[in-house]
């Protein structure tokens, strides 16, 4: 339940921080503040669904440089009383305790569901539902394990984050060949995750990032898949204002 009226929840996901480049990630980190800035006046929550950064890895002393301008607003938020919720997505999976403990955030790994107003959502990044994507998913499986982790964090900090960078660098969102075409309700794996779960239990809405294709899809008569878009192309967001929820662009 919206606590109070005029209130409003918003969503958005895939920022890809620190990519392509130094410049150009700066230019959209002043860009997602402004609009953080913009929305706080009316805004109970947000979810920022994952992949906010291209690349980011916790050591136990140590946490990636750069990105104040976006940490120190949602700290402002926070401070404020609004409640902010980060994904992990699968390019920043390796968000530990530093900026719940430094922006009063809550991370979500996995998806989760919510209610508002009589209106139940299902939220995620989205990154290894439905069919197919094996490889990701043993992948996926690879990164999140506890001893990997730990391995990976005894590699020096300038090293692990050169190798990362390399990787990130030749990443199809990088170098702008990322598959946007919308595929057919059939072949979306998200599509078909969205009907199966259905078939379970009714939700009115869910909402995922990791496609970077803005989409509006009608499931059934009272359901629909919301899919975030980006911040490297489109910079969309969703709404949801107590009654119903909308895809937007941010243009300032």
């Amino acid at each position: 339940m919206l606590a109070m009226k005029n209130k409003k929840i918003y969503f958005a996901s895939d920022f890809h921080l620190g990519i392509p480049n130094y410049e150009s990630s700066l230019i959209r980190e002043k860009r997602l503040v402004r609009w953080l800035d913009e929305i706080k006046a009316d805004a109970e929550e947000i979810y920022l669904m994952g992949d906010l950064f291209d690349f980011w890895f916790e050591y136990k002393f140590v946490a990636p440089k750069g990105f104040i301008r976006l940490l120190g607003k949602i700290a402002e938020l926070t401070d404020s009383g609004i409640k902010v919720n980060l994904f992990t997505g699968n390019h920043d999976m390796w968000m530990f305790d530093y900026l719940p403990k430094e922006l009063n955030v809550t991370i979500y790994r996995d998806s989760i569901q919510r209610e508002y107003n009589g209106k139940k959502f299902f939220l995620g990044h989205g990154d290894g539902l439905g069919p197919g994507d094996h490889r990701y998913k043993l992948l996926k499986w690879f990164f999140t394990n506890k001893t990997y982790q730990w391995l990976y964090a005894r590699v020096h900090p300038n090293l692990a984050f050169s190798i990362a960078n390399y990787f990130s660098r030749k990443s199809r969102i990088a170098t702008g060949t990322s598959e946007d075409k919308f595929l057919g309700n059939d072949k979306e794996w998200l599509v078909t995750y969205c009907n199966e779960v259905l078939q379970k239990e009714h939700y009115d809405y869910f909402i995922f990032g990791h496609r970077h294709l803005p989409l509006d899809i009608l499931l059934n008569e009272k359901s629909r898949y919301i899919n975030l878009g980006d911040w490297v192309k489109y910079f969309t967001y969703a709404v949801f204002d107590g009654e119903k929820a909308e895809l937007k662009t941010y243009n300032p």
